[in-house]
């Protein structure tokens, strides 16, 4: 089985979460909570109730587009778009990949220690966004 979706908007990173000195808690920062629940929405809207099996191995590839910037010269702005220049900037490429798995517990799969495979491709474009495709990792039948 293969899903894949797209998340619209400028690609987000896991934000580090904060510590109350009072109580100890932890707090998940508001933008991430935010772009979780984007991403949990974008998943059922585009792939409905579909969850991968309990037992299988997932392969997650994320393809992050990035605004490219207003004030760059015409010629890298070209670049940029051709994907001959690439982001360097946050978030890295762990926070992408976590921001999305996370969200995607008990969603698409049930945890995503799931994932045996990751691979995320960061690029510049004129529609920032997140597109996501996880494929069931068949296991080989023994014979």
């Amino acid at each position: 089985m293969e899903l894949k979706f797209t998340v619209h908007g400028e690609p987000k990173g896991k934000g580090r979460p904060r510590f109350n000195t009072k109580t100890g808690h932890a707090i998940t920062p508001k933008d991430t909570v935010i772009y979780e629940n984007l991403v949990r929405m974008e998943y059922l809207s585009q792939c409905g109730e579909t969850k991968f099996p309990d037992d299988a191995m997932l392969d997650m590839r994320i393809k992050a587009y990035y605004t490219i910037p207003p004030s760059r010269p015409k010629k890298k702005k070209e670049l940029m778009r051709a994907g001959i220049i690439r982001p360097t900037k946050k978030p890295d490429m762990d926070n992408c990949i976590k921001i999305i798995a996370d969200a995607l517990n008990k969603i698409a799969y049930h945890d995503d220690t799931q994932i045996v495979d990751c691979q995320v491709r960061k690029f510049y474009s004129d529609d920032p966004r997140v597109e996501v495709r996880i494929l069931d990792i068949k296991t080989p039948s023994t014979k």
